[in-house]
């Protein structure tokens, strides 16, 4: 909001929405990398506390992870983290395999020279990452690139559509990321060679057995469920 003066005011309106933001990206964060392990409790009062924050935005902010499907409200417990059952796993996969697959052979007809820069950069910050073990960061890069290549097929629709499901596929990955991590990012450089040598037949290809490999990796190694 402008004052007459040409200044500017805070409104109490515009910092509830960024700490609104900020407690959902946190809480999400700390379900995804299992800070806050599936199947516990998260009462508003201890996310509250742990956050330093009252418990409105908190209220507000286990909506929206319910709505995405990384809390369950269970009668008698209250909000629970969700627990990633062979079923969810599947169906998670199942999805990611019709958009990557399409995606990969958009990419392989429309990708330019900045876009195969900007894959490469990812595959060798994934690289150093997996030989550092730094796998928080692994994860991050994992869906960074697969959000990459959507970005790259050109097709604003599959990047809407797969906004919110590349929350879960980062959950997943991380679950297993250091035995995944080295084959994850062999399948993903046969990806970038084959949307760089403009194949689509191939990308799909290589997409689908990525997918397949991951899904293959989640449901054997997770240790839940």
């Amino acid at each position: 909001m402008e004052q007459p003066s040409g200044g500017q005011v805070r409104t109490i309106g515009a910092d509830h929405v960024a700490l609104r933001e900020q407690v959902l990206a946190e809480l999400r964060r700390r379900i995804v990398d299992g800070d806050y392990a599936q199947g516990e409790r998260l009462t508003e009062t201890r996310l509250a506390d742990d956050f330093g924050v009252s418990r409105n935005p908190v209220r507000e902010a286990l909506r929206v992870v319910e709505a995405e499907g990384f809390v369950q409200i269970l009668p008698r417990r209250g909000a629970v983290v969700a627990t990633l059952d062979d079923t969810a796993v599947r169906d998670l996969f199942a999805v990611r395999e019709q958009l990557e697959t399409l995606a990969a052979g958009l990419a392989a007809e429309r990708a330019t020279a900045n876009d195969m820069a900007h894959l490469r950069r990812l595959l060798d910050q994934a690289s150093s990452a997996t030989d550092a073990k730094d796998f928080d960061l692994v994860a991050e890069l994992n869906s960074a690139f697969h959000r990459g290549v959507i970005e790259v097929s050109g097709n604003r629709w599959l990047l809407s559509i797969s906004a919110a499901m590349y929350h879960h596929v980062h959950w997943v990955f991380r679950v297993g990321a250091a035995q995944r991590a080295p084959h994850s990012w062999e399948e993903h450089i046969r990806l970038v060679e084959a949307i760089e040598a403009r194949d689509p037949a191939a990308a799909t290809t290589a997409a689908r057995e990525h997918v397949e490999a991951a899904a293959k990796a989640a449901l054997t190694q997770r240790p839940t469920a």
